[in-house]
């Protein structure tokens, strides 16, 4: 489907069979993994749309990822079905709905697994730094509109006054504490980024990002527990600022709340910038994941109490 001036635009980007080292050791498939093809499908959609106008080449960065649920898992030899929608576009900004479909080859049953709502900025080819305008789209009705503005003035709002708040730093624990404490749990990943975690413009893909936070999450709940673990939600993640190239990355998470059947975990990605660049260390993304502890046989058990 076309993505030019005209009606919202729907297309099928992504169709691919879940293998082994798409899951854990289980055969649930990683949050991560399906979060990264959520991604793929709305960089993919909304990069076209946004060149095709007559502006400057661009390519769209992730902004922020709405909430979305974990709906259902998915398994090993299942087929994921990605596809994507742009549901409002603002003048720097394209609001994009991703749905994603599971489905048994073997018996044809397909369930949705999860919704998600992207937000993506286009930035210019011949300048990372430069934000283009997006063109806009035609609604079916003008409620339409109005509704995807509302959506756009509220997280915007949200994505500022996080951003105010990220100044809060995991250190590391080097004797752990007690088992169920924070410290016990919580755990980090230096990754240096490479060429292929990348866009065309150098810096690093979101669902890269997202990929290497729900395994950091995914290692915190699983010490918590000790237990099979899936991704049962992530509340909005936002990306503050561009990842580059070469920059060394830190993802921490620690535990941050535990109910009778689920733990919260809060996700920072600190990023080290090239050696030669006067720029510190700083906050690019944050994020609080939502983990379950399943039984062999994929029945919810319960979750230790956090001390």
């Amino acid at each position: 489907g076309g993505v030019g001036p005209g009606p919202p635009a729907a297309e099928r980007c992504l169709r691919r069979i879940m293998r082994p080292d798409d899951a854990n050791v289980a055969g649930n498939v990683h949050g991560g993994t399906v979060l990264k093809m959520i991604e793929e499908a709305g960089a993919i959609i909304s990069t076209r749309h946004c060149n095709s106008g007559t502006g400057e080449p661009c390519v769209a960065a992730l902004a922020r990822v709405e909430r979305t649920d974990f709906l259902s898992p998915m398994c090993i030899g299942e087929v994921a079905n990605v596809s994507a929608e742009i549901t409002y576009t603002s003048k720097h900004s394209v609001e994009v709905q991703v749905n994603v479909m599971s489905e048994n080859i073997l018996t044809g049953a397909k369930k949705v697994t999860n919704k998600a709502t992207l937000w993506y900025v286009p930035l210019s080819l011949k300048n990372v730094n430069k934000v283009v305008e997006v063109p806009p789209i035609q609604y079916a009705r003008k409620e339409q509109e109005d509704e995807g503005r509302k959506r756009y003035e509220e997280q915007k709002l949200d994505r500022l006054e996080t951003k105010q708040r990220n100044g809060d730093v995991i250190m590391p624990v080097i004797n752990p504490a007690e088992p169920h404490t924070v410290g016990y749990s919580q755990s980090s990943l230096i990754h240096l980024v490479g060429p292929s975690d990348c866009t065309l413009l150098g810096f690093v893909h979101g669902g890269v990002t997202m990929k290497l936070m729900d395994e950091v999450a995914g290692i915190v709940a699983a010490r918590h527990c000790k237990t099979n673990i899936v991704t049962a939600s992530v509340d909005a993640i936002n990306f503050h600022e561009k990842i580059k190239k070469g920059s060394v990355i830190t993802i921490s998470g620690r535990m941050t709340f535990t109910s009778n059947k689920s733990m919260e975990i809060e996700v920072f990605v600190d990023a080290d910038p090239f050696v030669d660049e006067p720029q510190e260390r700083y906050r690019a993304v944050s994020a609080f994941f939502t983990y379950v502890s399943l039984s062999k046989e994929g029945k919810p058990l319960p979750v230790p109490q956090l001390l």
